[in-house]
């Protein structure tokens, strides 16, 4: 099992969107030295929770500054943009660091209906078209024309190169899972997301419907998951608490800055919010890394996915660099011998 990490770039109560920006870039380099396989940075729109609006511009900044992990996006939601655009986009990422770069794609509009409106007037028909992007972005990335007829065949998405993102389809419903089948691309779940509902189908309906292709010949599956690791049970517990406290906020629709140890500590929960708590914790990884480790890779195992990719959204940045580290520790990963651990 190969574990890899999320990043949406979490606004922190008490400090501003571009702090979070900042520390995405810091905490990629720290993680690139635990050992970890990738590092993905979500898309979200018109949100006092996330700052990650351009994952492809953050992308840049974190394959200029790293020299052995992966570097993603999970992802770019392809309605919202002219599919020739994240091509180049992506070629150019690709020739800034060959061979390291993972393009995500998302159907969804990581914001609310206006938003998705202002990014494109035509968002909503566009989402229809997802599979006939997903078509001319594969052609287009990898330097070949598209098909026969298309309008746009002798248009080439440069720089070219010799190497191509590699494409992964992300989703928290069937949908996704179906486009990753039939066109033979890895595909990741958004467990988190939901609490994993609807992951079992979806993770059954890749593998028995995927049809092989020339760069992958076999289903590759991964879960994304939410995980915190503390040296003690009881400080898991303790940074768990502030997100627990968004949860219930994002419940009501309401998507502020994440709340901090000490707001979480202090709030008065009713009866009926700590029953909600109760199913939140009863969802989550918290714990001491071997605890954790375990959680993660009994999932990966009943829901067959080869690829773990862990998102931490606690408030202390310190404790959160704390738990990649000590999860890499626990399950062995090789740490990078040619970065050393960001200092910041």
């Amino acid at each position: 099992m190969r574990l890899s990490v999320l990043d949406q770039s979490t606004i922190v109560s008490g400090q501003t969107p571009a702090d979070a920006i900042q520390e995405s870039i810091a905490l990629a380099r720290h993680c690139e030295a635990l050992g970890y396989d990738r590092y993905w940075c979500a898309e979200h729109h018109a949100s006092a929770s996330q700052a990650g609006t351009a994952p492809e511009i953050l992308m840049a900044a974190i394959a200029a500054t790293t020299s052995r992990i992966r570097v993603g996006s999970a992802g770019i939601m392809l309605p919202h943009y002219a599919t020739l655009k994240v091509a180049e986009q992506f070629r150019v990422l690709e020739a800034i660091a060959p061979g390291r770069i993972d393009i995500g794609l998302g159907r969804a509009p990581g914001s609310d209906g206006r938003t998705a409106y202002a990014l494109n007037p035509n968002a909503a028909q566009a989402a229809d078209k997802f599979p006939a992007q997903v078509r001319d972005l594969l052609a287009w990335l990898a330097g070949e024309k598209l098909l026969e007829g298309h309008p746009f065949r002798d248009i080439p998405a440069q720089p070219q190169g010799p190497t191509t993102p590699e494409m992964w389809i992300l989703g928290s419903s069937d949908y996704g899972a179906q486009v990753a089948a039939h066109f033979g691309l890895p595909y990741c779940f958004a467990y988190f997301f939901g609490d994993g509902q609807g992951a079992a189908e979806a993770m059954h309906l890749y593998h028995d419907t995927y049809r092989p292709s020339a760069r992958h010949p076999e289903p590759h599956a991964a879960l994304a998951v939410w995980a915190v690791a503390a040296d003690t049970q009881e400080q898991a517990e303790r940074l768990f608490a502030s997100r627990a406290l968004w949860r219930l906020g994002r419940d009501r629709g309401v998507y502020a800055a994440l709340p901090t140890v000490e707001d979480a500590a202090a709030y008065q929960y009713t009866d009926r919010e700590a029953a909600r708590i109760a199913q939140i914790r009863a969802q989550a990884m918290v714990g001491t890394a071997p605890v954790v480790l375990a959680q993660i890779e009994a999932m990966a195992k009943e829901y067959g996915a080869a690829e773990m990719a862990v998102i931490t959204t606690i408030a202390d940045k310190e404790a959160r660099r704390r738990s990649y580290t000590l999860l890499a520790e626990a399950a062995r990963l090789r740490p990078a011998c040619d970065v050393s651990l960001a200092a910041e």
